[in-house]
């Protein structure tokens, strides 16, 4: 048995017994992965981002949103009790990339969605002091003076096709979407009618207040106020709080 002060003061060995530690680390956590069908549980409710939030998203991006924010909430306590259920895997299955984060300057923002008013929302980005005085954040003024950019949402509804996310090109994946989702979200899955369907959102819900004019604040609140809505928790929190007492 090497006493310890042979090891430390010996950096050939002590590289590579900590290769060793290192390779059978990661053999455990990684071989299982391969005899398991799938690694995230199925969850109802769980879908693709719409074409105005996934704009909405990318502008969050843009913004640095997350640098501030995190969405995921840990599975403790008094995180439940601030911002909600935990976090699931499932409601992360479509993001790319993901949004976890660990900093929080600013509050979780997983279970954001209408919590708040979009009237709140809005007046939050473009002064947050005048809503929440000790707020250190920016203010985001030009969300509501710039036009919505959006004649490309075809293309980046593309390119997150590529990579797994279900938006449908074909029949086919429409009708698979049909039966996946159900007709109303397909309806909003289809590529081939995306500007259609971005437009139809925006002036239904009308996010910024303004009806006559389409803007990056419509995006960006459309994409918070759905932030943590598409599962029903209720199912969810008994056993989560047996779980924790």
């Amino acid at each position: 048995m090497f006493k310890h002060e042979t090891i430390e003061t010996n950096s050939a060995l002590l590289t590579v017994l900590a290769l060793i530690a290192m390779g059978i680390g990661g053999l455990v956590e990684i071989v299982p992965l391969h005899y398991i069908n799938d690694t995230i549980e199925k969850v109802d409710g769980v879908r693709p981002y719409t074409p105005l939030e996934l704009r909405g998203r990318d502008i969050y991006q843009r913004e640095g949103c997350f640098l501030c924010h995190s969405q995921m909430i840990r599975p403790f306590r008094d995180e439940a009790l601030r911002y909600g259920h935990y976090s699931l895997a499932a409601e992360s299955q479509y993001d790319h990339p993901f949004q976890w984060g660990s900093k929080r300057t600013g509050p979780d923002l997983a279970r954001v969605g209408g919590k708040y008013s979009n009237e709140w929302h809005v007046q939050h980005l473009k002064a947050p002091r005048s809503v929440v005085p000790e707020s250190i954040m920016p203010n985001y003024p030009w969300l509501l003076e710039n036009d919505l950019q959006y004649l490309d949402i075809g293309d980046r509804m593309r390119a997150l096709k590529k990579v797994g996310v279900p938006y449908s090109l074909t029949k086919e994946e429409y009708d698979a979407n049909v039966e996946k989702f159900g007709e109303e979200v397909a309806k909003m899955l289809d590529i081939n009618r995306a500007e259609e369907n971005l437009l139809a959102e925006a002036q239904a819900d009308n996010f910024d207040g303004n009806p006559n004019r389409l803007t990056e604040m419509d995006a960006l609140v459309a994409y918070l106020q759905m932030l943590g809505t598409l599962v029903d928790f209720s199912k969810y929190d008994e056993g989560y709080f047996v779980e924790f007492r």
